[in-house]
């Protein structure tokens, strides 16, 4: 048996009931419990390929979870390379797939996370170089504004 919080007692059937619940939650609530968010508003970085924005020490201990091909898990000097204290503005993306913003800032196919609305700065030559051996875009279509048209077909 098994205490609540406020002390009523489960059982062992709910307590595996509620467990099996967890494993059967859809993909789009496993992901946003996963949602990484800046720690820390001050020194933050996006991701030169996905936008996503997270602090310096996060990018290190964590890689970028869109772009895990850049290497960037604790690899200081990779970070640097792959990310940007350069970007505008940022947007908190709770369900990419269905968000009207998510697709205009071209995240709609990322996790759910905070995204950098313009990022500047482009990988260099010999990361660039990697992408397109590996047959990774490494711009992504991220680094071009949106044309609302484009989004409305207006």
């Amino acid at each position: 048996m098994s205490y609540r919080r406020d002390d009523d007692i489960i059982d062992d059937d709910e307590e595996e009931d509620r467990e099996e619940d967890m494993v059967d939650a859809p993909q789009a609530v496993v992901e946003l419990a996963n949602a990484v968010v800046p720690d820390n508003a001050r020194h933050t970085r996006a991701c030169k390929r996905c936008g996503l924005v997270k602090t310096l020490g996060q990018f290190v201990d964590q890689g970028c979870e869109n772009c895990p091909f850049l290497n960037m898990l604790e690899d200081g000097a990779q970070v640097n390379r792959c990310t940007t204290p350069f970007f505008e503005g940022a947007a908190a993306v709770m369900d990419p797939r269905d968000s009207w913003a998510a697709k205009w800032i071209r995240v709609d196919a990322y996790l759910p996370g905070v995204y950098a609305i313009v990022v500047t700065g482009e990988f260099d030559a010999e990361i660039q170089e990697d992408l397109e051996n590996q047959g990774i875009d490494g711009d992504a279509g991220r680094n071009r504004m949106p044309i609302m048209h484009e989004m409305t077909g207006y």
